[in-house]
């Protein structure tokens, strides 16, 4: 298959199927949006529109929004996924509900179709038993919004081809994703389990009183914030003295929370009802104005972001050294 040219079915609309969508047609595929629910379907493709256009305001992409949305289709039967050569499911995260829509997928497309999954957390080994030929299934981890992310997990469970993993791995690039695979199957993969264990821990230190809500907000922007977009935790680790590091974990590791299930803080937002700005209620509460605001900002913010990213990719000395003329030395790291 020549990656450019595969046709992808992306199966539900939603936040983040709209926004995979988007990144896909903006690659250049020609796109099947299928929304299962069908009365969520013009909702899912005015989405993917005004992506388009805040990406072609943005200056992310070279043609008007007509350009791409040309390549794609929506509808709500899944016949129209029979010619795709790629699905990205994108359903509730219910391993129920995702074992009815993989039948289904399955059903009409061929056997060497690649089937993916964006779940967040269930493990591949188990939802690629769902298909015929579990070789060409693999979990597909977006990050939102995915059309201006860099983030792109390709998962591998039990019985997937290596192969394949490596040619989902490579069409990361032609998406502008700076991709990472997942070898073995492991429940959460690696960004959510780096990301939930930072969750965890900030709220043991507002549920125990060392901290307030805004405090650990603060404290991870001007920490993490500041050399997360550039560098990640091993290389950052490099770059401010290792053995530091080692001293620190021999003191710390056993205090930090060990908590095996969510605790009372959000535990209480989430059984009132509380769901962020979705509804204004969360770990801090939002007016109307306000839900408002703060979607508008985080998504300049997402291109701001990507812009100086951009600036840093993981390989930046690697480039400079081969600009100023020097051997590159293939050490076996990135």
């Amino acid at each position: 298959m020549i990656p450019g040219e595969i046709s992808v079915g992306i199966v539900g609309l939603g936040l983040m199927g709209s926004s995979i969508a988007t990144c896909l047609l903006i690659a250049g595929h020609s796109v099947v949006g299928l929304e299962p629910m069908e009365k969520e379907l013009a909702s899912g493709e005015k989405r993917i529109q005004e992506h388009l256009e805040v990406a072609w305001e943005k200056r992310l992409i070279p043609e008007k929004p007509g350009f791409y949305l040309k390549n794609l289709r929506v509808g709500s039967d899944y016949s129209q996924l029979r010619d795709t050569q790629l699905i990205i499911e994108n359903v509730k995260e219910d391993k129920a509900i995702k074992k009815i829509v993989f039948s289904k997928i399955d059903a009409v497309v061929s056997k060497d179709t690649l089937i993916t999954s964006n779940t967040s957390a269930i493990p591949i080994s188990e939802l690629q038993e769902f298909v015929s030929n579990p070789g060409r299934f693999f979990g597909l981890h977006w990050m939102q919004p995915a059309h201006t992310t860099r983030f792109l997990e390709v998962i591998c469970g039990d019985k997937s081809d290596i192969e394949l993993a490596n040619y989902l791995y490579a069409m990361g690039e032609l998406w502008e994703k700076e991709t990472v695979l997942v070898k073995k199957d492991i429940r959460g993969f690696i960004g959510n389990r780096l990301m939930y264990a930072m969750y965890r821990e900030a709220m043991y230190l507002v549920e125990e009183e060392y901290a307030s809500v805004e405090d650990v907000d603060r404290a991870c922007r001007n920490v993490a914030g500041y050399f997360l977009p550039m560098v990640g935790v091993f290389r950052w680790m490099d770059l401010t003295g290792i053995g530091a590091y080692r001293t620190v974990m021999k003191d710390l590791f056993p205090i930090l929370s060990n908590a095996k299930a969510p605790g009372d803080l959000i535990n209480k937002i989430v059984d009132e009802g509380g769901n962020g700005v979705f509804n204004g209620k969360g770990f801090y509460e939002y007016t109307e104005e306000e839900r408002k605001l703060w979607q508008e900002a985080y998504t300049k913010f997402t291109y701001e972001i990507r812009e100086l990213a951009l600036k840093y990719p993981y390989d930046v000395v690697k480039k400079q050294l081969k600009g100023n003329g020097e051997v590159e030395k293939n050490d076996g790291s990135e």
